[in-house]
């Protein structure tokens, strides 16, 4: 296969990728069924329906617009030769290789941003805040941009140099060494995330003493987990939606609960949700999760190692000379089919954790109370209630409700 035949794969699997999420996308828009399920019925009134409909069908549309547009950049980027043109850049700039691959992602990352701002601000502050889910202010928005910047540059660029560093003097071994780098780094984000990155954008504070603490101690000592403390994140700040989370690994786990869950949800309906998030770390769901993320990003390591010096990867791209930032942007998008292979199994493990999870929670007798919160969760956020099977199998890392409610109901 020479450069030419490369380069015209590179723009089909893009084209295919494309064209599948929109298929999919398109069914799941189809998909309205104006019965609701029985299991469901009290979720929505009909106005609440309405109007959960109406939500889907904005953000679809506004869906296929952004992806337009990601669509027709990338394909003028490669049949312009823009990668090359950045290329040239900044071998103008720097004779240095990390600096070059640096300044490379660099511009990437910034063009990127730009083209993606209008959506992101339009989404936020017309979408978002037309159908009463919207918090953030715009000081706020751009405070999240700024620090989100920030971390990418002094986090992700010294990563990046380190990789390329190791790229330049470690051989056929290089895949070998940039694994345990990233591994390294991958296993300690998922311990300190919580405590050293999110306190950048969101207040997090130990549960106040009273019912609900006194509920969820009183849960943790039924389920012989030890539960150092319980923190409330302000996700009102940015957004009415809830959510919970559990994070980290041993000494370092932490459950947050966002405060708007608390405003939301019924005490036993909170431990349920909480229980459930216990359950992923009693079932090993996190470790298990980290582990698996480790051994894959080894094997694409191992791949990237026997191909990033091709000469055709960068020619692909009109690059005369290989060079590590023109041959891993080639790699990606060649590598992508693999990856989408791989996430689906990733969604089909996730979602058989759910189940499990709600399996935990639904074994202290917490099952309908899980349901009750699972469904003002759903009514708040206007989930969409039955999603198309196709786009649930290539897209959900969670059961759709009704699948978790007629499980819990069959234990």
């Amino acid at each position: 296969m020479n450069a030419e035949q490369i380069f015209y794969v590179i723009i089909a699997i893009i084209t295919w990728q494309f064209l599948f999420d929109q298929w999919l996308d398109y069914l799941n828009n189809k998909t309205v069924k104006t019965n609701i399920p029985e299991e469901l019925e009290g979720i929505y009134d009909d106005e609440k329906y309405r109007k959960q409909q109406e939500y889907k069908k904005t953000n679809y549309k506004f869906g296929v617009f952004s992806e337009i547009v990601s669509f027709a950049v990338m394909m003028a980027m490669l049949f312009l030769g823009g990668f090359a043109l950045i290329n040239t850049w900044v071998s103008q700039i720097s004779s240095h290789a990390t600096i070059q691959s640096l300044l490379f992602f660099a511009i990437i990352g910034v063009g990127s941003s730009v083209i993606g701002l209008p959506f992101s601000i339009y989404g936020t502050f017309v979408i978002e805040e037309r159908f009463g889910f919207n918090k953030t202010t715009p000081i706020t928005f751009v405070m999240d941009m700024l620090k989100s910047t920030l971390l990418s540059v002094l986090i992700g660029g010294p990563l990046m140099a380190l990789v390329i560093w190791l790229y330049s003097i470690a051989g056929n071994y290089f895949w070998l060494y940039a694994w345990m780098v990233i591994s390294g780094f991958t296993i300690f984000m998922t311990m300190f995330y919580t405590s050293l990155i999110l306190p950048l954008f969101n207040k997090q504070t130990p549960l106040e003493a009273g019912e609900l603490r006194d509920a969820i101690e009183s849960f943790s000592v039924r389920a012989g987990f030890k539960l150092d403390n319980v923190f409330v994140m302000d996700g009102s700040k940015r957004s009415t939606k809830a959510n919970a989370f559990f994070s980290g690994l041993g000494s370092r786990k932490r459950i947050v609960l966002y405060d708007t869950l608390i405003k939301d949800l019924k005490t036993d309906e909170i431990v349920a949700v909480l229980a459930h998030e216990i359950g992923h770390y009693k079932l090993r769901h996190t470790l298990w999760g980290t582990i698996t993320g480790v051994i894959q990003m080894g094997i694409i390591l191992f791949v990237f190692g026997l191909v990033v010096g091709s000469p055709l990867l960068s020619q692909a791209l009109g690059v005369a000379e290989p060079n590590f930032h023109i041959g891993i942007l080639a790699f990606g998008i060649l590598y992508s089919p693999v990856s989408f292979i791989a996430g689906i199994f990733m969604t089909i493990l996730s979602r058989k954790n759910e189940y499990a999870a709600d399996a935990f929670a639904n074994g202290f007798g917490l099952g309908e109370a899980l349901i009750g919160g699972l469904k003002t969760i759903s009514s708040n956020a206007l989930s969409n209630l039955t999603p198309h099977p196709w786009y649930v199998f290539f897209h959900y890392s969670h059961p759709p409700l009704l699948q978790r409610i007629r499980a819990i109901k069959r234990k």
